[in-house]
């Protein structure tokens, strides 16, 4: 016995050649999953086409925004211990945000526009709120640039 013939068979199936004689194994479940196959093709071309997974501006500032809060201390780290605030990073990339908000200015739209103006001031103000938790022997930072 093959080693199909063999695996229906330990199911209790007999494999046969005709329809009505057990478990008849023909060409249409191939022809089944082909359509199926294409289907899923078709629909991923379309799908592509229409821009999923094109990056996009909300994606960059996601990214910078996950930096600016792992660096103020705000993620947890290996073990599930938060990880320490590192304020000279923090700082790096809010000013890169700002960057990127002067040098971007009249090219995005008026929804990238609000965004990127609504992260950076939450952003800024996140980072005067930690600093200004710091203890007193701590030396003390100097603002982000537009903050």
């Amino acid at each position: 016995m093959g080693g199909l013939t063999a695996a229906i068979a330990a199911w209790g199936y007999t494999v046969a050649n005709q329809p009505g004689e057990g478990l008849f194994i023909d060409s249409d479940w191939k022809e089944e999953a082909k359509r199926e196959k294409e289907k899923l093709a078709a629909a991923e071309a379309k799908a592509a086409q229409e821009g999923a997974g094109k990056p996009r501006f909300a994606d960059l500032l996601n990214l910078m925004v996950m930096q600016v809060m792992a660096s103020l201390g705000g993620m947890m780290g290996p073990g599930g211990q938060p990880m320490p605030p590192d304020l000279q990073a923090a700082r790096y990339f809010i000013d890169l945000l700002g960057l990127l908000e002067e040098k971007t200015r009249g090219n995005l739209s008026e929804e990238e526009k609000q965004l990127l103006e609504q992260v950076l001031y939450e952003l800024r103000m996140e980072w005067v709120r930690i600093t200004g938790a710091m203890p007193p022997s701590a030396p003390s930072p100097s603002a982000p640039a537009g903050g």
